[in-house]
């Protein structure tokens, strides 16, 4: 028996490798099947150029055993081996990877891939073994060797007995800690579920034994034990299929398998892509929103996958946050993986990934609105509101990109509509696209500040969102017509009531001026309403910051007391102005009150609160009096 230090720093390196590089102690497992199956891979290289060896690929499985009696894991491969100077070279010197020096002196260019490039996965073992053993038999040899480490001290080989070609590694699992369940790692159930989660697409077959119960022969309700070997993965992709083969159930069995959600999908995207980055896609757009979509612990992000190896559970850099709702997986063997094989490097091919992957999302979206309108208005009932944020969002840098998804509700039509659907249908004269906040239906339609607007013929498009007007203001326009406020204090109509609205401004210039001063500062200005017709009053706003959005803002619990620029607007057309008119020239305390009283009527009807709710109703009972 050989004793060998570990070379290169051995202890320092070795505890970096295990306390740093690896943030999950169950990605150990992703490693050393990942390993198992390049060694596979080897021996199917090494038939392409070698007529004497016959690839048949039922001979080749990883076998995962458990043995709780004596606390061990063994994973085992019928893949090329070791030899003693590759057992010392590859494992003696950490970081150095016999899979890249494989994947050199081979050249290798076919589909296959070689997954270990950096040679650090297999120390991801200590992370739950308190002893690695390593047998192992070369292709080509009679002799087997066994490799063997207890600590980060050093190691022993020595010659050993084995039948066949291949490595097992023994695992001696660590006692259970406070902080740490170690039993997991001799749990079947466990196992499995971490194969199934990393390593489901390994393309060999990974064989566990697995406890199976049966009715006793003879009996009605007794049942026993038995063992029964398995291939605990899927080894074939369904992104990697043709999607001839595949119908329409796959699809939706896959996104079940997945645990993407309870629904069933709108829609699937599937994606082959060859050429500067190769990778193969499954996306699906949900059917309805998660219940924890719109709260901060929802996390976007699709699963990631190299050479059918899950990298990233949530990869986030993939999908922009506008589509977020989006489910799936990626698979690319062209990626630049780190050295824990755990995170990406932020690089080219993963920014062509993600650049492609909005694109055939949008495209898909646009075919789903055109085609399907049912299907995407069922959509955006559950997604709307993500796009509209998408186009506030960064300074609206992506408005150009969804501004053709959104939908408002018409005055007009009774149905949500584009806003390419709204603008062919202005009548030439129309200067801009107007819209009403609020809400709810119901309530915009009551708007005192829609009726000029709808005596005229126009159409308004209904905001309901809490979003709806933030994310217009950074639109700002579409296709060249800039979008109007019913609320705003210039509506842009050339009128016979704009015209008379100016002339009763001049006229009761003195009054209008007083009702300005007693409300003191809650009015910008107070001025006869170009737009009312059958209501007494209303507010109207100044700039861009709306009513709606000054409700919006209050709301919100870092509320700075932001205020929209509010006017108030009287119908000189209404009885109640000319009562108004009579107390300004006979009654001051009475015209005090009206103001008072026609002001709390313009909070109320627009859903602001009333700053003294007792003394409005005591101003009310005044008039009753």
């Amino acid at each position: 028996m050989e004793t060998k230090q570990f070379k290169a720093e051995s202890k320092r390196l070795l505890d970096l490798m295990i306390n740093s590089i690896y943030t999950h102690r169950e990605i150990f497992l992703r490693e050393l099947i990942s390993n198992a199956s390049d060694a596979i891979d080897k021996i199917y290289y090494k038939a392409l150029t070698d007529e004497s060896i016959i690839f048949e690929k039922d001979n080749y499985f990883i076998k995962v055993t458990i043995d709780k009696d004596n606390r061990t894991l063994k994973i085992s491969d019928t893949g090329i081996g070791m030899t003693k100077e590759e057992l010392d070279e590859n494992l003696g010197v950490i970081a150095k990877s016999g899979s890249l020096k494989f994947k050199k002196e081979n050249e290798i260019k076919d589909g296959y891939d070689i997954i270990g490039q950096f040679g650090v996965g297999f120390y991801s073992a200590f992370l739950v073994a308190d002893a690695v053993t390593v047998i192992s038999r070369a292709f080509g040899s009679d002799e087997a060797y066994k490799w063997e480490s207890k600590s980060v001290e050093g190691y022993t080989i020595e010659p050993y007995e084995k039948e066949s070609i291949g490595t097992d590694i023994i695992l001696k699992i660590k006692e259970n800690t406070e902080d740490e369940n170690f039993d997991d790692y001799i749990d079947e159930y466990k196992i499995k579920a971490i194969i199934k989660k990393y390593s489901d697409f390994i393309r060999y077959p990974i064989k566990m034994d697995i406890t199976s119960s049966k009715l006793k022969e003879g009996s009605e309700n007794e049942y026993e034990d038995f063992i029964e070997e398995q291939t605990v993965n899927s080894m074939v992709p369904i992104w990697r299929k043709n999607k001839s083969e595949l119908t329409k159930e796959d699809y939706e069995n896959f996104y079940s398998e997945k645990h993407y959600g309870f629904d069933k999908p709108l829609k699937h995207i599937h994606i082959s892509v060859d050429g500067a980055v190769s990778y193969n896609a499954i996306l699906y757009i949900p059917e309805k929103t998660p219940y924890d979509f719109y709260t901060k612990d929802y996390e976007k992000g699709l699963e990631l996958y190299s050479s059918g190896v899950m990298i990233m559970n949530k990869c986030g850099d993939l999908l922009p946050d506008y589509f977020g709702f989006v489910k799936g997986i990626v698979d690319s063997e062209d990626l630049s993986l780190n050295i824990s094989r755990e995170l990406l490097q932020h690089d080219r091919q993963l920014k062509l990934i993600a650049k492609n992957i909005k694109n055939k999302i949008k495209g898909e979206l646009e075919n789903l609105l055109k085609n399907e309108r049912e299907k995407y208005e069922e959509f955006y009932k559950s997604f709307g509101r993500q796009l509209k944020y998408g186009i506030y969002s960064d300074f609206g840098s992506n408005k150009d990109v969804l501004q053709d998804l959104i939908m408002f509700y018409s005055s007009r039509e009774k149905k949500m509509v584009t806003l390419e659907e709204y603008v062919s249908r202005m009548p030439e004269d129309q200067k801009y696209i107007y819209y009403a906040e609020g809400e709810s239906i119901e309530r915009i339609e009551k708007m005192p500040q829609t009726e000029l607007l709808l005596d005229k013929g126009y159409e308004i498009l209904y905001f309901t969102d809490d979003i709806d007007g933030f994310a217009i203001s950074m639109l700002m326009s579409y296709k060249d017509k800039q979008f109007k406020s019913v609320s705003s204090g210039d509506l842009g109509i050339e009128s016979e009531e704009e015209k008379e609205a100016d002339s009763k401004n001049e006229e009761n210039k003195s009054l209008f001026e007083d009702m300005k001063n007693i409300l003191s500062g809650k009015v910008k200005a107070v001025r006869a309403s170009k737009r009312l017709k059958n209501h007494p009053v209303c507010l109207s706003n100044e700039g861009e910051l709306t009513i709606e959005m000054e409700k919006i803002l209050s709301a919100m619990p870092n509320n700075q007391n932001i205020k929209a620029d509010k006017v108030l607007e009287i119908n000189v057309h209404h009885e109640v102005f000319n009562s108004l008119k009579e107390a300004f020239e006979k009654d001051k305390d009475k015209f005090n009150l009206y103001t008072d009283v026609l002001y709390n009527q313009a909070l109320l009807i627009e859903g602001l609160s009333v700053s003294d709710p007792v003394e409005f109703t005591n101003n009310i009972c005044k008039l009753m009096k």
